[in-house]
Formats: structure tokens, sequence, C-alpha cells
């Protein structure tokens, strides 16, 4: 998915702060290479590892791992003491287009054979023979359906957790998405098929508006205060106010990136309009939206509230054709926070 990476200060300069993993990395390639770890950043937005290794010419290399963050590690079995600094390792995985010495990490194989699974849900063991199984291989979480139903009586007010789920955008499902399946108007492709893929729109730590933002992958909380209901989400640390009582007209409003929001409840179901939208992307990679675009969202708890369904219509006609509707669902995990997330733009 999009991908934030915090500056190891010993680091070089050239790491990337924020960017879209299609734009960043090579999916068709994988590396490999052996070395070892000299440093560790176990936190969120993205886990990261230093390691020295030697060059095919001999002379001494010093890469920089990058992986899945804390909050996805969270649901599988990999702690932050799965390897240490002087572990020698083997690891795998997708090398930058652009930046020398710089990989997505999804395999490493550590000291006593076991294999780690940094990245299961795209990458399966690299190296079944080494143990009997992979850690971080376990975890049912990924193909659950359904979360915890301990707590029916908080509907949607609670911390809720991505689940692997139709995403929000197609792209976070299938590298090999055609972006023309969507309904596009014939400017919208024209932008499309001149869109350069290193000229991400989340560069240097820059947020994503709607409605890109709710593809994010990280925990969403939804609370209530004053009669509004605020969306908290941990990438960028961005809170969305919804507006259930508003008195006002939306176009009165000065636009955002997340527009303006006004909800009202259908049952147990919180539907939300959102116009006044300023943030010219339906995705990262490429796709356009134009200001006049309109979001109509709709958040329903199971009745035992251990699921939340989410369905998102995006009406833009400068864009697309016709009206796209986008699904996904997120899981309640009791014990679950929203953590700190901390992005260091590009020096």
């Amino acid at each position: 998915m999009r991908l934030v990476c915090v500056v190891l200060l010993s680091l070089p300069t050239t790491t990337l702060a924020h960017h879209s993993f299609f734009a960043t990395f090579d999916p068709e390639t994988i590396s490999e290479f052996e070395g070892e770890i000299t440093q560790i950043q176990w936190r969120n937005p993205h886990v990261l590892f230093a390691m020295r290794t030697t060059g095919a010419d001999g002379q001494e290399e010093l890469w920089e791992l990058e992986t899945n963050s804390v909050s996805v590690l969270r649901h599988t079995d990999i702690s932050s003491d799965v390897v240490q600094v002087g572990d020698r390792v083997r690891v795998a995985g997708h090398p930058a287009i652009r930046d020398e010495n710089q990989l997505f990490l999804t395999n490493m194989l550590l000291p006593d054979g076991q294999e780690v699974l940094f990245n299961l849900h795209f990458s399966p063991p690299r190296w079944p023979n080494q143990s009997d199984r992979a850690i971080g291989e376990s975890s049912d979480y990924w193909v659950a359906e359904a979360g915890d139903a301990s707590e029916p009586s908080r509907g949607i007010f609670r911390v809720w957790s991505h689940a692997t789920s139709p995403m929000l955008l197609p792209e976070t499902i299938d590298p090999n998405f055609d972006l023309y399946s969507y309904p596009l108007t014939d400017a919208a492709r024209a932008t499309v098929a001149s869109f350069d893929p290193l000229d991400s729109p989340i560069a240097n730590c820059t947020p994503k508006g709607m409605p890109t933002i709710m593809e994010q992958p990280y925990p969403m909380e939804i609370s209530e205060l004053g009669g509004d209901i605020f969306l908290h989400t941990e990438e960028y640390d961005l809170e969305r106010r919804i507006h259930m009582n508003a008195d006002t007209n939306p176009a009165q409003i000065p636009a955002s990136p997340l527009g303006y929001s006004v909800g009202r409840w259908e049952g147990d179901s919180l539907v939300v309009n959102t116009t006044q939208v300023n943030w010219p992307h339906f995705d990262t990679v490429g796709i356009p939206l134009s200001d006049a675009v309109e979001l109509v969202e709709r958040f329903t708890p199971s009745e035992d509230g251990s699921r939340l369904d989410y369905s998102i219509t995006v009406t833009d006609p400068a864009t697309f054709t016709e009206p796209v509707v986008l699904e996904k669902y997120w899981l309640y995990v009791p014990g679950v926070e929203v953590e700190p997330f901390d992005c260091v733009a590009e020096g």
C-alpha cells in the first residue's frame, strides 16, 4: 500500500519520507541478499532496518529496508524482538526504482533458519524448507471476516482495524489493475496516460485528501463530541469532522482536502455527504478529481459490533461517466489504539 518511512538519523538522507509503493518500488522484481542488521526502528508508520552487506565489487554497502507498519504487524505474531542488531540474515523484497540500496522487505531468513513473512498477503514463504512454519504465517486475522463481538452496544463508536478485504482503491489489491477499467471521461484518460508514477501526490508527508484517505490501512477511531462525529485516522494523524446538525450551506464553506461532511443516521448506518473537496486526486497513481466531486459514504456496523462495512459513491462528471462505488470493511480488535504517526519530510 502507500508507504511512509521515518528517516533514521544515521542513514543516508536519500530516504523517502512518504511515497506510493508503486511509484517507489518495483513490484515485478525481487532482490535477495545477505547482510548484518545494523539498526532497527520499530515504530509507525513503517518499520525500518539498516543492513550492512558486501556488493558484487567486494565493497561494503549500506541498505535501507522498509516494511509494513507496527499497526499491520501487530496482527501477526511478528514482534519487535524477532531480529536483533548484529544478526546476520538473508532478505528478499522489491528494490526501489530510482534510489540505490533501498528495498521494500517482504521476507527475512533468521540465523536459526526461521523465516519471517513481513508481507504474507502478497509474499508467501520463500525458503519453505528452512523451518516448519514461518513467523507471521500463523495469524488468521488476514482472512477474518469478523472481529470481536463482545461489545455490540458500542455500535460504530470504537477503534476499527483494517483487514484484508476489498480495499477502497483497487490498485491496493492488484498491482496489475487496469486504471482504464474505470468509466473515465476522455479528459481523465488523457490525465492518466500522461501521469508519471514518480510524481507521487503524497510525497514528503503530504496528507491524502478525500476520498483517498479512506483507503489507509491503519486503525481508525470513530467518536462523538458535541453532537458531531469525528473520524481519527492513524495515517497522518488526521481527524475528519462529520457535522450532524449542520445549518450551514456547504457551498459557503471554503474547500479543503477533506471537504465538508454532513452526516445523518439511517437506522444504525451513518450516511455522510461530502462536498467542497479540493484534493485533485481520486487515487495516488494518476486518476484526477475535480472540485465538483460529491461523495456519499455509508458506515454500517454488524449487529454484534464485530465488523464495520463501508461503501463510498464517487460522483464526478469531469472524471467519471457514471458514479463509481467502492467498498471495504474494518474489524473490531479489542485493545488496539490509534498510535502516533511519525512522518519526517525528506530534507
